[in-house]
């Protein structure tokens, strides 16, 4: 289980770079004494990876990447502010809280990052270890600004630790070159430093070639496409996708850790977190004491049906326990159809039936279903509404994907291509597509793998093509979907903004 770490050193419940304080930051411990052991760096590298739980940070991994598309809805009664999101109701972005909370948490996490960067290197223990921490540090940085510059576009940058109240205004970086240079720079740093070192909840030596490999996906499809920002960037569409390959296959050459699973349903079972398919989590587990540490995600995706414990029917007729849940993201029957109906990611992971513990239906869809869900996030252990469901950040899957869209239609990416279209059940890829009918392929099988897992609306704006398929952005300018403002309260309190 994780712990969330209450370490007076490292409460820096700052926005960083403007929110407001409810109180003078006081009470940091000096680098005289704290750091210096092995044991306080490790407590300061999980307070870091502690701020990806946030209720703020994590549920907006869905909020913003997925709710915002044509993937799914959300129910009548939800937040105004998230049903905004859904309806892209633009004018209100700006003062739009879940927005706000985002941007503020990024740079939380951001800010305990560069507490490591600076303190680590001054600890009196093994250099392997400080490595290692410096390593996992600089791959958090590299992810969290990742997850601004998708979301907002040009953010400011703070590279240092912010320990005072003057220090947390910085002004806006000067174009997206200046930032994905930081991300590039700081991934690169941490494949440097860390090994091939599974462990839940924290980043290794794969995960930081993974996200360097989505980063130069990103650049060169954006500017391929001519996505605004994107256009300015003083980098080479072709060599971002050779970099881009390059970085996902070494992630795909060396499977003595991850790799494939070959039972889709196996991928999300929530008791095997350490699978193949994962190479970056969340640690959040059912036994923790205060939401974060556990994980309520799961109520997220599943329809309340009648306030009671459902049982699902797994493909060899045995049952799944589950709870239901609050119908919060509601899957759109019009993306539903767009799987085949053989492709197993539609008859093995959405539920359109459930049953009792004696194996007796109960509800189906069409009826007293409201709409297909996502068995991506069930916990079959839950302990009332505690859940160790979680966001599958990065999967081997994905980079797969990733690799076979930047190498574009050679003989090894249709093979990536193929074997995750066989494991769902369907035939192979057409045969000899161009380069660009290839990737839009890849696009395709993203949204059907890649599932309500945070990230259509990303890729839909590296492709623009979020005005052209989703059904609420119709009429927007490429410019409104493909970046959201910065929100209101950080321009008025930052000048640098």
């Amino acid at each position: 289980m994780k712990t969330r770490f209450k370490i007076l050193a490292l409460v820096f419940l700052i926005s960083i770079t403007a929110c407001e304080l409810d109180e003078k930051p006081t009470g940091f411990y000096s680098e005289d004494n704290f750091y210096k052991t092995e044991a306080d760096a490790d407590a300061a590298v999980n307070y870091a990876y502690d701020a990806l739980t946030f209720l703020e940070y994590s549920r907006s991994i869905f909020y913003l990447g997925d709710l915002t598309t044509e993937e799914s809805y959300t129910k009548s009664d939800e937040a105004i502010d998230n049903q905004n999101l859904d309806k892209w109701n633009v004018s209100t972005f700006i003062n739009n809280g879940m927005l706000t909370n985002f941007f503020k948490y990024t740079y939380i996490a951001i800010n305990r990052a560069n507490a490591v960067l600076k303190n680590v290197p001054a600890g009196t223990y093994d250099q392997s270890i400080k490595d290692k921490f410096m390593g996992e540090a600089y791959f958090l940085r590299a992810w969290n600004y990742y997850n601004l510059v998708k979301a907002f576009g040009i953010v400011p940058i703070h590279t240092s630790l912010v320990e005072t109240l003057d220090q947390t205004s910085a002004p806006m970086a000067q174009n997206l070159d200046e930032i994905y240079d930081l991300i590039i720079s700081d991934c690169t740093q941490a494949i440097e430093l860390l090994e091939i070192n599974q462990a839940l909840g924290r980043a290794d030596k794969a995960a930081a070639q993974a996200l360097l490999a989505k980063v130069y996906l990103t650049i060169a499809s954006s500017k391929e496409h001519n996505v605004s920002l994107y256009t300015q960037m003083n980098k080479d569409v072709s060599t971002m996708y050779q970099l881009a390959a390059k970085n996902a296959a070494e992630v795909l050459k060396n499977q003595n850790v991850y790799g494939f699973e070959t039972n889709l349903i196996e991928i999300y079972n929530v008791n095997k977190p350490q699978g193949r398919e994962n190479i970056f989590l969340l640690s959040m587990d059912r036994s923790g004491s205060i939401e974060g540490d556990y994980s309520k995600i799961s109520k997220l995706f599943i329809p309340y049906i009648d306030g009671a414990t459902i049982y699902l029917k797994n493909p060899d007729n045995t049952l799944t326990k589950s709870h239901d849940g609050w119908s919060v993201f509601q899957t759109n029957i019009e993306f539903y159809n767009s799987f085949d109906n053989l492709d197993k990611r539609k008859t093995e992971l959405f539920v359109t039936k459930t049953y009792n513990e004696q194996g007796i239906l109960t509800a189906e869809f069409p009826g007293t279903i409201p709409f297909p869900f996502s068995r991506k996030y069930i916990d079959p252990d839950f302990i009332g509404d505690k859940t160790s469901t979680k966001p599958f950040l990065i999967r081997f899957s994905e980079v797969a994907l990733i690799y076979a869209e930047a190498a574009g239609p050679t003989n090894d990416a249709y093979s990536y291509l193929n074997y995750i279209r066989n494991r769902a059940g369907l035939g192979d890829a057409a045969p000899g597509l161009s380069i660009n009918d290839f990737r839009i392929a890849i696009l395709k099988e993203r949204s059907w793998e890649l599932a309500l897992e945070g990230n259509r609306l990303y890729d839909l704006r590296r492709f623009n093509k979020v005005v052209e398929i989703v059904p609420n952005a119709a009429g927007l300018s490429d410019d409104q979907v493909n970046f959201y403002p910065i929100p209101q309260t950080e321009i008025n309190l930052n000048p640098g903004l």
